[in-house]
């Protein structure tokens, strides 16, 4: 077991300059895929923007429609049939192998998350490009880890850049792809990974810009700043948002047991289009992922009664879509409701209150913000997602406080955080596909700071109640080294690092945040 240790700490210890190189390697790869998605969709929308416009105009149209859809529910009973880890966004399957709970095909996963994603949110379903990109992105960095021949915890590192990378190449937003790695992902800060993911992060940026150009991916009237006098609307706001995100959330739950009394896969792929073929001749702007309805709302083109039945209608759409199973993510859908949200409350309060309608745009970005913030329970991250996508960084304040406000009200009410709940029912359904068996016993390197006030601050290593066979190989206090033994006495500020069994790891992480992570007392 020493050797192992040895073996394991020298290799990340050596590694620690050299994981900045190579996560910008995984970063320019996943780039460069998600580029390539991402292009895919343009062509896709575009090619059934082009067939509805001329639908009711030729009857060869209706023909080319209906094949399309045909083919696209042949891929997806495909890629849902034999890949069945590349459904669904594709976020909680990233989170539950970094905890050691599945064991996810890389090479199969990038070939069906791609043709799947495609055929889906080209077709028409109200799913979002990030979820993919985010789900390909972190198999990059496993496939270049297994091709290297990489240990476990520079795999999971690789992984972590790479979805990093596919969210920052997704939307032109590297710093929200650190963030996002850190609070979502890891949910701990982590140097090692911030410097990683930070080189991913950028080089994605890099390739992605190289190939769709510097500008924002919202593309919005100039973004007006609300007066401090007007602050307190953003309270009201906020509060919409976390209740509008607690019951999104609770509808997808309720939704996905819905289909789970659909035991056919076909039958799954095929439902949504039973939403999709009537709104693409009643409410065609409500199909794909609505990227293009952000900017429409923000620039007024639509009353406040046709917003209001929009929102419902997408609303429901996004659900049903989502919980079916098929590729594609929650990210831009959900924005658009937060955006749609946003442009009802602006124009139902500027003839009560007779301020201009000049704050559209405002409230439309507040929206996008704060549902994020309350359905992904990630504040910091929708904050500089929405800035970065904007290319707006004069209103930081309100972002940051409806964010706050729409995360609060959502804690209150007890809602559980999206991916969180769907990670939990992923691991729950325990099907034999993709579990990790394999690589169960093999061992990785945690690491944890221990907080000042937190239950181990103060007491000795011997008190962590740790499963059996895992490890405190070392704990570094400002900045030295001390090596551990069960009587070595924690304090408040120190840095521990871990070795457990891969299968252990999301036991071990509950145990720390509740003993390292969690403030219950003062210090005197």
């Amino acid at each position: 077991m020493n050797t192992k240790v040895d073996t394991i700490l020298k290799t990340v210890e050596s590694n620690k300059y050299r994981m900045i190189v190579e996560g910008a390697l995984v970063g320019a790869g996943a780039g460069l895929l998600v580029s390539l998605f991402r292009l895919s969709l343009q062509k896709a929308e575009s090619l059934r923007g082009s067939v509805l416009s001329n639908i009711h105009g030729l009857d060869g149209w209706m023909a080319i429609a209906l094949a399309a859809v045909g083919c696209s529910v042949l891929v997806l009973y495909a890629c849902c049939r034999f890949v069945p880890l590349c459904g669904g966004s594709g976020i909680p399957q990233v989170k539950g192998e970094l905890i050691g709970k599945i064991e996810q095909p890389w090479y199969k996963i990038i070939i069906a998350k791609f043709a799947g994603g495609v055929c889906a949110i080209g077709t028409g379903m109200s799913l979002g490009r990030e979820g993919p990109s985010i789900q390909m992105g972190s198999m990059v960095g496993k496939g270049y880890a297994r091709l290297r021949g990489k240990v476990l915890n520079e795999e999971k590192m690789l992984m972590t850049c790479g979805a990093g990378a596919g969210l920052a190449g997704a939307f032109c937003a590297p710093l929200a792809g650190v963030v996002f790695a850190l609070e979502e992902l890891h949910k701990n800060f982590s140097t090692e990974i911030l410097l990683a993911t930070m080189a991913a992060s950028v080089a994605s940026d890099f390739v992605s810009s190289s190939l769709f150009g510097l500008e924002p991916v919202f593309h919005l009237p100039e973004i007006a700043q609300l007066p401090l006098g007007r602050y307190w609307l953003i309270l009201i706001l906020g509060v919409l948002l976390g209740v509008i995100g607690v019951l999104f959330n609770l509808c997808i739950d309720r939704t996905q047991n819905f289909y789970k009394w659909v035991s056919e896969t076909w039958l799954k792929v095929v439902l949504p289009y039973a939403m999709v073929i009537p709104l693409a001749v009643i409410c065609p702007v409500a199909l794909g992922s609505g990227h293009g309805l952000v900017g429409q709302v923000a620039s007024e083109e639509y009353a406040l009664g046709f917003l209001a039945v929009l929102f419902v209608v997408k609303y429901i759409f996004s659900v049903f879509c989502f919980s079916s199973g098929v590729p594609g993510g929650t990210f831009l859908p959900m924005l658009v409701l937060g955006a749609l949200s946003g442009g009802i409350f602006a124009l139902g309060t500027s003839d009560i209150l007779g301020y201009s309608d000049m704050y559209v745009a405002t409230f439309v970005v507040l929206g996008m913000t704060g549902i994020f913030s309350s359905i992904a329970r990630a504040p910091i991250t929708g904050t500089i997602l929405i800035t970065e996508m904007t290319g707006d960084f004069t209103n930081f304040l309100p972002l940051a406080l409806v964010a706050l406000i729409a995360y609060v009200t959502a804690d209150i009410l007890k809602g559980e955080p999206l991916y969180d709940q769907l990670l939990i029912r992923l691991i729950s359904e325990k099907k034999p596909y993709g579990m990790a068996t394999v690589h169960k016993a093999k061992k990785v390197l945690l690491h944890c700071e221990v907080y000042i006030g937190s239950q181990m601050d103060g007491l000795t290593i011997d008190k962590m109640g740790l499963p059996k066979g895992c490890l405190i190989v070392a704990v570094e206090r400002r900045g030295k080294e001390i090596v551990p033994g069960g009587g070595t006495v924690i304090e408040g500020g120190d840095n521990l690092t871990l070795l457990c069994k891969q299968s252990d790891i999301h036991q071990v992480e509950l145990i720390l945040d509740e003993i390292c992570r969690k403030i219950m007392k003062q210090k005197r």
